[in-house]
């Protein structure tokens, strides 16, 4: 049994590369900060009620100052301070928020959510009712980015998934929808028309309150690098270039749709080293009786990535060199020939086809202490364990409450050799601009793969869904 140990993969900022995201835009500034084209003002509208709206521009105006760290912080690493979003340094820019910009949930209509005892119709209102909002904003105000604030009264009212609830009047209309409802996936989806990306919040976060489980300077670094990278497609980091060919990964995934039939479908995610994402909605797939795990037909397989490609091209100017396919599920023959056709086609020799999926095993260093991220232990020649969580070195611990569980990466065909393969893996868990903690579990093609079939689940047959990212997460 051979035990690799990864270092920890340095980012790109604009002055240098650093470890840590936070740091690294506080001393280096965001990757783009040198771009003569990038957008140095956001214009951030809201929905809300008037107390939320209001919690909101005091939360922005806070935010643009300096936050300090988490009181009593041991651990100046993992809690540092926040250093204000302001143009001088770290995002350089400014974030613009108006009266002009907001628009509010009436009292009668939250009534009307909150006091609603039926969870189907309280979610579909829900969803109107900041529908309304959003298209106002969008057709007559033209912001980059719109906070929708959920009122702590909707806790526990819209924020929980319904499967097949029937009205209980028994109305004939209600009889047949037994679909899944879910407020964050439905809102998100029917918003997608107007090519303006949600932020969606919580009216607690937005305040000092010691029952937060995050302290108000990681609460302020995770909130405004969202805005920040949602609003224009901006860059906060990048993986640094490497003196090689051109690689991009791409995410395959399956969700089920939400009348819980047996249908699948497929996805496709494509990164390139920069973080662009192009997302596809594929063909229909159903399982077979030999096998309950979904898979493409070499057909769709071919079809499926030929499109990634080609939109991959469109958005990134090039094709690439070298191709990493990341799948949370073992590929069948039809699927590695189905994939290979696709590559060949478009001239890319190097095609590597990885399967990534927990693991049943856990590991132990001595004292009961949890691995060190970045630890690889080979199983077979094919067959790997990473831990992308444990005890993380520049953080001096580790970072979680449970004994963490670790990646089964199996190298099902490649040209590069396994700790290539897993030390891509672990760069990959650091370009999520959700969460500026570095050491995420999954790399962002299976996390925006399952984070894309959320909410493609939700889109009608004729609707076309964004290609970036920024408006799923």
């Amino acid at each position: 049994m051979d035990i690799d140990l990864i270092d920890e993969p340095e980012l790109e900022f604009g002055g240098d590369t650093y470890i840590c995201p936070r740091l690294g835009i506080t001393d280096y500034d965001v990757f783009d900060s040198n771009f003569e084209d990038r957008r140095s003002k956001i214009n951030v509208a809201a929905v809300g009620t008037a107390e939320c709206l209001e919690q909101l521009d005091e939360w922005l105006e806070r935010c643009k100052k300096y936050i300090p760290p988490k009181p009593g912080n041991k651990q100046p690493r993992l809690y540092p301070p926040f250093p204000g979003f302001h143009k001088d340094s770290g995002f350089k820019a400014e974030l613009i928020f108006t009266d002009r910009l907001s628009k509010r949930i009436l009292s009668g209509e939250k009534d009307r959510i909150v006091k609603n005892e039926h969870a189907r119709q309280r979610i579909k209102y829900a969803v109107d009712v900041y529908m309304s909002k959003i298209e106002f904003l969008a057709e007559n105000r033209n912001p980059d980015v719109i906070v929708c604030i959920l009122s702590d009264d909707f806790d526990g009212l819209i924020d929980k998934t319904v499967n097949e609830e029937i009205d209980e009047n028994g109305d004939e209309e209600e009889q047949d929808e037994t679909l899944e409802m879910n407020f964050r996936r439905a809102l998100k989806s029917r918003a997608m028309k107007f090519r303006i990306p949600l932020q969606l919040v919580w009216e607690k976060n937005l305040t000092e309150n010691p029952s937060n489980s995050q302290d108000d300077a990681t609460r302020a670094w995770n909130f405004c690098t969202a805005l920040y990278f949602k609003a224009s497609q901006t860059v906060p980091w990048r993986l640094p270039q490497k003196d090689q060919k051109a690689v991009c990964f791409v995410g395959i995934g399956f969700y089920r749709s939400r009348d819980k039939e047996t249908l699948h479908t497929s996805l496709a995610q494509v990164f390139d080293e920069m973080g662009k994402s192009v997302i596809l909605r594929g063909t229909p797939v159903e399982k077979s009786e030999d096998d309950r795990r979904p898979h493409l037909t070499k057909n769709d397989a071919t079809e499926l990535l030929t499109k990634a490609l080609e939109e991959y091209e469109a958005a990134i100017d090039h094709l690439p060199a070298r191709l990493v396919l990341h799948k949370s599920s073992n590929y069948n023959e039809d699927e590695i020939t189905g994939f290979r056709a696709a590559a060949d086609e478009k001239g890319i020799k190097f095609v590597d086809l990885i399967t990534i999926m927990d693991s049943e095993f856990r590991f132990l260093r001595s004292k009961q202490y949890p691995p060190i991220r970045g630890t690889k232990i080979q199983l077979t020649e094919d067959r790997h364990i990473l831990y992308t969580r444990g005890s993380v070195p520049y953080y001096e611990t580790y970072p979680g409450m449970y004994i963490p569980q670790p990646l089964e990466v199996r190298i099902v065909q490649s040209e590069e050799s396994s700790l290539t393969i897993c030390k891509e893996i672990i760069e990959l868990t650091k370009m999520n601009w959700n969460d500026t903690q570095f050491d995420g579990k999954y790399p962002i093609t299976i996390k925006c793969a399952r984070k894309v079939g959320q909410i493609m689940k939700y889109l009608g047959e004729g609707d076309r869904p964004e290609i970036s990212y920024r408006f799923y997460m």
